[in-house]
């Protein structure tokens, strides 16, 4: 079945053919004619099926119906919330490649770069927004906006945007929308949750439910091997000797350990990026463009990259960490095998994981296949723990910002100290206090103000008084500090 069955309008059908789809997915096939004839939506759909284009087409299509009867209108018409800046950018891509010959303005709103541009696109009434719901809340606060002639509202990616605590923004934005409005809402999941907010923000939805969620993506070929961890890096890189990982995405759990694991492939030779969110908004969208330019050939990630990367051709998706939720394991391997592609995901179990590895087999029903990498060696011993090693990747003897410098004595030993020296008396220690915590004086000497009758044996050790003298050539003199 082609697309002109669907009821689009022409230029959108234009826009469509020139992207290269022939015909709709499943999702889009059921979703786009209740959308066209003004039912609020539910959709329910596996990862990677085209759920995008399944709400974009048919609001394109009415847009442009609407604009062609009235002629342009001067408010925003269509608000896209999603859970990721990387959702709002590639959601965006989207609709500007399906809206290229429609005289529509669009624009995003996310956190991580400067507001002013997004405060004038709101203030112009831009057609379409895409934002995140953090950024947007706290624009609307500040009466940047006008949402009196939405038309379509949409929540992608609703089970995420639960997941990462967004439903009380989410909430109080809704509250700021006109109620005469198309609401749509897309998940992977028709959970508890996904089913109060129908009641609460859509009126008598339509429900249109794809496949099983615990069969994500039935092109994608699921292995495991089971590794020590101390290998876990040894095997990544024996892996990517093959040709055919030619476009690697690697889920790391943690941010550190995937900019450790980044070193540590570029010192192999391979070309990496890393993408998590201590990476500043262009250095996120510089590393996916590399990727997907294939001017690097892995993209180490954290799960902020299981959902709302689209990039075409990722032949594997790697675990390095195991998942812990079996969530982020289906949405993780989702980002290949995408519009019907074959892709491998491949996960690394160490004994710690077992626990996690039976639990996601009970949720998609079946075993899945443990493998063997031929010519790696999985007895190799761990490396030797090097003090040096350590040091270099934490500094100790250099100061932070805004603490004091080591004392001499936690320095190295830099020579003789340049401060002049009494004329008589004792040698000021060469560095730092002395043990007993106090300067040290040569038989028959007291220190200053001292009484000559006091008893200095047995332990019973007289200290300075307070009116001992704390000049800073005194401190200097003595060694103190």
């Amino acid at each position: 079945m082609s697309f002109e069955v669907l009821g689009l309008a022409p230029k959108i059908l234009q826009a469509v053919k020139e992207a290269g789809y022939t015909e709709p997915t499943p999702i889009q096939l059921a979703a786009i004619p209740p959308i066209v004839a003004g039912h609020d939506l539910i959709g329910i759909a596996q990862t990677g099926t085209g759920k995008t284009a399944a709400f974009t087409l048919p609001m394109l299509t009415k847009l442009a119906a609407a604009q062609a009867a009235a002629g342009p209108n001067r408010r925003t018409r269509v608000l896209i919330l999603a859970p990721t800046r990387e959702l709002v950018v590639q959601i965006e891509e989207n609709i500007r490649a399906y809206a290229k010959h429609l005289p529509l303005t669009i624009a995003t709103v996310f956190g991580g770069v400067g507001e002013q541009p997004q405060i004038r696109a709101l203030r112009a009434a831009t057609d379409i927004v895409v934002a995140c719901p953090g950024r947007l809340l706290d624009l609307l606060g500040r009466r940047n906006g006008d949402f009196s002639g939405l038309q379509f509202l949409v929540l992608d990616e609703a089970d995420r945007m639960l997941d990462m605590g967004f439903l009380p923004s989410i909430r109080q934005i809704v509250r700021q929308l006109p109620k005469q409005r198309q609401t749509l809402m897309f998940s992977a999941t028709l959970s508890k949750e996904i089913e109060s907010l129908t009641h609460e923000f859509q009126n008598a939805p339509k429900i249109i439910q794809i496949g099983r969620r615990a069969n994500p993506a039935e092109t994608v070929t699921q292995l495991v091997y089971e590794v020590p961890k101390h290998l876990k890096t040894p095997l990544l890189i024996h892996l990517l000797k093959e040709p055919n990982m030619d476009m690697v995405l690697v889920f790391s759990r943690m941010k550190h350990a995937a900019d450790r694991l980044a070193r540590q492939l570029e010192q192999a030779g391979i070309r990496t990026a890393t993408l998590h969110s201590n990476r500043s908004q262009n250095q996120r969208l510089r590393a996916l463009q590399d990727f997907k330019s294939g001017a690097v050939r892995v993209l180490v990630a954290t799960d902020i990259a299981a959902r709302g990367i689209d990039v075409d051709g990722i032949s594997h998706v790697v675990n390095y960490d195991f998942p812990m939720h079996v969530e982020d394991y289906v949405h993780r391997i989702g980002r290949t095998g995408r519009a019907n592609a074959i892709g491998d995901a491949i996960s690394f179990v160490t004994n710690e994981d077992h626990s996690e590895l039976r639990a996601l087999e009970r949720f998609i029903g079946r075993g899945i296949v443990r493998k063997k990498a031929e010519g790696f060696n999985y007895t190799a011993a761990a490396p030797a723990y090097n003090p040096a090693d350590e040091e270099r990747r934490h500094p100790r003897h250099q100061p932070q910002r805004g603490q004091r410098p080591p004392r001499n004595d936690q320095r190295e030993q830099r020579g003789p100290q340049n401060f002049p020296r009494p004329s008589s008396g004792p040698r000021p220690p060469q560095s730092g206090r002395p043990q007993s915590g106090r300067p040290q004086f040569s038989s028959g000497q007291r220190p200053p103000s001292e009484p000559a009758s006091g008893n200095r044996e047995g332990g019973n050790e007289r200290h300075f008084p307070s009116t001992a003298p704390r000049s800073g050539g005194f401190r200097r003199r003595f060694g103190l500090r």
